[in-house]
C-alpha cells in the first residue's frame, strides 16, 4: 500500500513543477517548496495565489491554513507510532494525508510503523523527483497558457476535494466556501477571498466543536 501510494503521488509533483514555474518561480525555488513545505495542499495553494496575481502574503496565508491539517494528523500518528527523537523530528516532515492514512489503515503495530515511514519517505522521495522534472518541462515549454498549465490548478483542488465530500456537512460547507469566494473575487485582491472563504470552515469547525462539549 506505501509503494503503492508513493508510486501515484510521487507522480503528481509533475503538474506541481510545472504550475509552479508557470506561476513565475524559478526551478530551485519551486524545488525548495517541495523539500520544505511538503504538503500538496499547500503548494498547490501557494502557487494558485500567485499565479492569479496574489501578493505573497496572501499566498503564505492560504498555504498555512490548509496546512493545519498536517498538525491534527501528527497529533494521531504521535499516539499511535510513539516516536521519539530524530525519529519524531523526521516523522514530523513526512506526516501528510498518505502516509497518516496509510498508517491508520493497518490494524498491527509493526504495519503502523511500516506503512508510515514506506508511504512518507517514498512520497517525498519521487515527489521531490517529480516536482523538479515538472518545473524543468514546464520551463522548456514556455508560455504556459497554450497548453492549458494555467488551469490545472482548478483541477488540481478538485481533485483533492472531492474524495472529501462523501457526507451532507463538509459538501454544504464546500459549497457555501465556493459560493463566497466566487462572490468576492470582483472585490478583493486575489488570494485574500480563498482566505476569507477558510475563515468560514474555521468558524464552522469551531461552532460545531462548542456545540458537541455542551451535549
Amino acid at each position: 500500500m506505501g509503494l503503492s501510494i508513493s508510486v501515484a503521488t510521487g507522480l503528481y509533483g509533475i503538474s506541481f513543477g510545472a504550475l509552479a514555474v508557470a506561476a513565475g518561480l524559478s526551478i530551485w525555488q519551486a524545488q525548495a517548496l517541495s523539500l520544505l513545505m511538503f504538503t500538496g495542499g499547500s503548494q498547490f495553494a501557494f502557487v494558485g495565489v500567485l499565479a492569479g496575481g496574489g501578493s505573497g502574503a496572501a499566498a503564505v496565508s492560504a498555504a498555512s491554513l490548509l496546512g493545519v491539517r498536517n498538525a491534527v494528523y501528527g497529533m494521531q500518528m504521535q499516539r499511535l507510532l510513539g516516536l521519539r527523537g530524530w525519529r519524531k523530528w523526521l516523522a514530523a516532515q513526512i506526516t501528510i494525508d498518505e502516509s497518516a492514512a496509510t498508517a491508520l489503515a493497518q490494524t498491527q503495530a509493526d504495519e503502523q510503523q511500516r506503512g508510515f515511514w514506506v508511504a512518507g519517505l517514498g512520497v517525498f522521495v519521487l515527489w521531490n523527483a517529480c516536482t523538479l522534472l515538472g518545473a524543468w518541462l514546464g520551463d522548456a515549454l514556455g508560455n504556459p497558457a497554450q497548453w492549458g498549465l494555467d488551469g490545472a490548478a482548478v483541477a488540481a483542488f478538485l481533485g483533492l476535494l472531492w474524495p472529501r465530500l462523501q457526507q451532507r456537512e463538509p459538501l454544504a460547507l464546500a459549497v457555501l466556501a465556493g459560493l463566497l469566494t466566487a462572490s468576492l473575487v470582483p472585490w478583493l485582491p486575489p488570494g485574500l477571498p480563498i482566505v476569507l472563504a477558510a475563515g468560514v470552515g474555521v468558524l464552522w469547525g469551531w461552532w460545531q466543536a462548542a456545540i458537541r462539549s455542551r451535549a
